[in-house]
């Protein structure tokens, strides 16, 4: 080993700034995945410091693997896993499809547009302040494109506001957001005071006020209008299928009667035909009132039925008669009853032996241990009992079944299994369980009985054990790039920290800025974090400058409270950049965006923020 001490740890600095400048050029230019470089990163690090080591004054070595290789086991980063498999607990039970939906039906004929966004952004950013906010940018994509067709404004309008309003919500609590957690942790490893759940809370909302003010107001007119073919005729999520319902006899239907022709009682729904034993009922639907037995055929979209069928999903399982010798209580009649079920859909085939019969002729369930749901002709809305309808090819059928049954029809060939379309029936009867649990969670956290990262894994545990998730869609709300990405940075900040790097860009920082008030430095400070983290990731800044911030207010002599705020709320500002922060990417697609609306609408958002930050922070801290 080469003991370079004596120089002061320089070189070693020099090649950990070098390694970050090639990290960062990796991460922006994707010549590798993010947990390539990231895995690469650390495994640099692990060969370099075993051969030029970092010494201390009792002449041991201060980067040894194990501090390299903590960032794997960092409370912050369990923390932020576990919050996902709550933040998954929630999505998987419908908890927030429900809120979420039930919020766009309040504000149906109440209040115009802008008063409608106003609610439904302040709601995303409330929740996002004590949940990860990726599964809530997820849930409320679909709200949003519904408010851009009820309105008739362009999607792109609103989608970069939902994501920026997701980022306001993290910066008001600890738990807000990964970067948040990150910074916590970084001053831990520095041995400094970790922050309360609470502590940054009102510069945050103050900031967050700002935000949701701009995206409200000015964003929606510095967004481009791109209202053209993918708008008019939408992702697909619109297209109805030809369903029925059997009322059953404790059915919340039975009694219910019309009203001027129409049937409202089945919201979301089109009823298009009533069948009463060999009566068909057409509409308009006067004088009908619903009886146990009746069989409504009603056209919806698949939204609308997974959700009936998360209520009742016997109710969406036709009765086929279809001669089959198969006992009710058979294993093949319960499959689609029991276990985790996923809705699908699978297109008939050209050529398909299904052409030309109906569902009770070929015996489908039995065969595929799938249910059909619903039909979908493209040519035209079919008006007939959907055990009456003969296929054809080009159908889509709406199936449900479980995992592994739905991923068998791949092999079929008289079905096309459109591989996008698998998802998971929302467990509803679970909504209580899980929304219990999280509540408790924020609750523990918030009043600091527990540590957060006790609370969270504590609560990720028992979505599992209550049955609200299994292991394995635990382990798939665990995103491999989140795991590696903030090792990798866990571990630059460690070495920059020990290498002398930290102390060195504070130091010059200072310098270059010698004479200037502190409040003035922290501003300018805050402007250089937040411009950085939209060429880097978000979880990247808040780790490599969480130290420089701390040796800057050491060689300042002043409190390192402000400077470790600065770097949370810088480092959620990417804004301008869709690689910066995860829901920028989420929102590309449906707001059909380019690089550069993230820079038409962020820069200017950057610089209203460091304003907000440069006037309040040195107030509110009495610098």
């Amino acid at each position: 080993m080469v003991d370079i001490a004596a120089s002061g740890g320089s070189f070693q600095m020099w090649v950990v700034f070098a390694l970050i400048l090639g990290a960062l050029g990796f991460y922006v230019r994707e010549r590798a995945s993010m947990e390539l470089t990231s895995l690469g990163i650390i495994c640099f690090l692990l060969v370099f410091f075993s051969f030029f080591p970092v010494i201390d004054t009792d002449g041991r070595n201060i980067v040894t693997p194990a501090r390299i290789l903590h960032g794997f086991s960092n409370p912050a980063l369990i923390a932020v896993l576990a919050l996902l498999v709550l933040g998954q607990g929630m999505v998987r039970t419908g908890v927030l499809d429900q809120g979420a939906t039930f919020l766009l039906g309040v504000t149906r004929g109440r209040g115009g547009m802008l008063l409608t966004l106003i609610l439904l952004l302040v709601v995303v950013a409330a929740i996002s302040a004590f949940m990860n906010n990726i599964p809530v940018v997820v849930i409320f994509i679909p709200i949003m494109q519904a408010l851009s067709v009820r309105y008739r404004r362009s999607a792109s309008k609103l989608m970069i506001p939902l994501s920026y309003a997701a980022v306001f919500g993290g910066m008001t609590t600890l738990i807000g957001s990964s970067t948040n957690l990150l910074v916590n942790s970084a001053l831990i490893e520095m041995d400094m005071a970790p922050f309360g759940f609470f502590d940054f809370s009102i510069p945050g909302t103050v900031m967050a006020v700002v935000g949701l003010a701009y995206v409200i107001f000015i964003a929606p007119y510095l967004l481009p209008d791109r209202t053209g073919v993918v708008d008019e005729i939408g992702d697909g999520s619109g297209k109805h299928f030809i369903a029925q319902m059997t009322i059953s006899e404790t059915s919340d239907l039975i009694g219910k009667a019309s009203s001027g022709g129409l049937f409202p009682h089945v919201p979301n729904k089109t009823l298009r035909m009533i069948r009463r034993a060999d009566e068909t009922i057409l509409p308009p639907f006067e004088d009908y009132v619903a009886r146990s037995g009746d069989v409504l055929v009603v056209a919806a979209t698949r939204e609308a039925l997974t959700r009936t069928l998360s209520n009742d999903p016997d109710s969406l399982h036709p009765d086929l008669d279809d001669g089959q010798l198969e006992p009710a209580d058979s294993e093949e009649q319960r499959r689609w009853k029991e276990g985790e079920q996923v809705v699908a859909e699978v297109m008939v085939a050209p050529g398909s032996g299904l052409t030309g019969l109906t569902l009770p002729q070929i015996g489908f369930r039995y065969k595929s241990h799938c249910i059909v749901l619903g039909i979908q002709r493209r040519s035209r809305m079919i008006r007939s009992q959907l055990t009456d309808i003969r296929l054809e090819a080009g159908d889509v059928l709406l199936v449900q079944g479980q995992s592994d049954d739905v991923s068998k029809l791949r092999a079929s060939r008289d079905v096309v299994l459109l591989e996008w379309s698998a998802a998971e029936v929302p467990a509803l009867k679970r909504a209580k369980r899980a929304g219990m649990i999280f509540l408790t969670v924020v609750g523990l956290a918030a009043t600091g009985i527990i540590p957060i990262v006790v609370s969270a894994l504590c609560g990720a545990a028992a979505m599992v054990i209550v049955g609200v998730l299994n292991i394995r869609q635990a382990f798939q709300a665990v995103d491999p790039k989140i795991v590696t990405t903030i090792s990798a940075a866990l571990a630059l900040g460690v070495a920059l920290q020990e290498t002398g790097g930290a102390a060195y860009l504070a130091g010059h920082l200072v310098t270059a800025l010698k004479g200037a008030p502190v409040a003035v430095i922290l501003s300018l400070f805050f402007l250089l974090v937040a411009g950085l983290s939209n060429v880097v990731s978000t979880k990247t800044a808040a780790v490599l400058f969480t130290p420089v911030a701390v040796d800057m207010a050491v060689q300042l002599e002043t409190s390192p409270i402000p400077f470790a705020v600065a770097v949370i709320f810088a480092a959620n500002c990417s804004f301008a950049s869709p690689l910066g922060y995860q829901t920028n990417l989420l929102v590309m697609g449906p707001g059909h965006y380019k690089f550069t609306d993230f820079v038409r609408a962020g820069v200017p958002l950057i610089f209203l923020m460091w304003v907000v930050f440069s006037l309040f922070m040195p107030w509110y801290y009495g610098i």
